[in-house]
């Protein structure tokens, strides 16, 4: 059997497009560690970009020195390995008990790594002067490629998105379609960015599924999906606690879904066993109605502080939910608190073990909360870690 070492001496060469480490065994510190090649004056060297609660910390290496902090990394603090090649992907797997798992799997050859200089002007997904035909309709680009002034900020939330995205591209099959559906789509900006990032740059076989109570914004929206070509996007009417138009899928976005209807979403997701979530909440009111508590009746008098603290703790929930139910969970900044403040981002991908849920219990039980997403995910399935919630 290979070694971990061994397995990095095949992976880490010249087809290398990124990796990264996760599932860490520390409650605080380094969460997780994306790996991609840059290039400094000194050569080719490996950056290492560390996330540790909103901060991210970088580092470079030359590949033997990051061939050992992989290996130190692996051993010491992190589950899990993903590494993405232009022809070959590889993953390691260290259970809690030391069992080392290393699996590759071949697919179709991808465009070398995007090799960057270290110290650069942000890079973009969606680059400026590269005029984007579904960009430039919905009024973000210029015909020129030029970003609109005004929406400078919408260009960057479409890219921070799309980062999202692309850190979990092993976890998408390249064997065969991949099914998206985006709850409350609106406008489509993130939409449409998501089947151009993975169709048309990445070369993934995706159907996406577009819903919104709207009429008019979903005839728009089909309306330029048939305009570009855009064979496998579709857009629907309808509301997400009623949606039923499909029985498996394999990512669910929900953004600023309103209230509990990003409740029913993450349900749904739960439900299809989606091996991704990305959803960024809004207007989380349902515990404001519901939180007392004796010790914090000092503060929560304040409604403008209530209101703060329910929107945390709802999403707080929402994230040990998803984890009780078999998913790694991750809160991430969606962009900077200057732009909007509804920039939380819930990251989950399926990973089958599930979190005990007593301590959530006790915290719920002093909170008198009952929130809707506990309701609903046990309707749907007993979970075996929260039994009696």
């Amino acid at each position: 059997m290979k070694t971990i070492r061994e397995f990095l001496e095949e992976q880490i060469n010249e087809q290398f497009i990124q990796a990264v480490l996760s599932q860490s065994r520390q409650k605080d510190g380094i969460s997780k560690v994306k790996i991609r090649p840059v290039v400094e004056k000194g050569g080719l060297f490996y950056q290492a970009s560390s996330q540790a609660g909103t901060k991210v910390f970088h580092k470079n290496y030359k590949r033997e020195e990051l061939l050992s902090y992989i290996e130190e990394a692996m051993r010491e603090t992190f589950g899990q390995l993903q590494i993405q090649g232009r022809q070959k992907d590889g993953s390691v797997l260290v259970s809690r008990k030391g069992k080392i798992t290393m699996k590759t799997r071949n697919h179709e050859t991808l465009p070398p790594a995007r090799i960057q200089p270290h110290n650069r002007v942000k890079n973009y997904i969606l680059k400026e002067g590269t005029a984007v035909p579904f960009l430039v309709d919905l009024g973000v680009m210029t015909a020129e490629g030029r970003i609109v002034s005004s929406k400078y900020d919408k260009f960057k939330q479409i890219n921070r998105f799309l980062e999202f995205i692309e850190d979990i591209l092993p976890r998408l099959s390249r064997e065969r379609e991949i099914t998206i559906l985006d709850f409350g789509c609106g406008k489509s900006y993130l939409t449409f960015a998501m089947y151009y990032y993975l169709k048309e740059l990445k070369g993934y076989d995706i159907r996406i599924i577009g819903l919104d109570l709207k009429a008019d914004v979903i005839e728009t929206c089909s309306r330029l999906a048939k305009k570009y070509g855009y064979e496998k996007l579709s857009f629907c009417q309808g509301d997400i606690a009623n949606y039923e138009g499909t029985e498996e899928v394999d990512m669910v976005v929900t953004l600023h879904a309103c209230d509990t209807a990003t409740d029913y979403a993450l349900e749904k997701a739960v439900r299809w066993n989606a091996q991704v979530i990305l959803s960024v909440p809004c207007c989380q009111h349902e515990l404001n109605r519901q939180i007392k508590n004796e010790l914090l009746a000092p503060v929560l008098k304040y409604g403008i502080l209530k209101e703060r603290i329910s929107a945390l703790l709802t999403d707080g929930i929402r994230a040990e939910l998803l984890a009780a139910w078999g998913y790694e969970v991750q809160l991430l900044e969606f962009i900077d608190m200057e732009h909007t403040p509804k920039n939380l981002l819930i990251r989950a991908v399926k990973t089958g073990n599930k979190k005990n849920m007593d301590g959530l219990r006790r915290m719920l039980d002093e909170l008198h909360a009952d929130p809707t997403l506990l309701r609903l995910l046990c309707q749907t399935e007993e979970n075996p870690e929260g039994k009696g919630v």
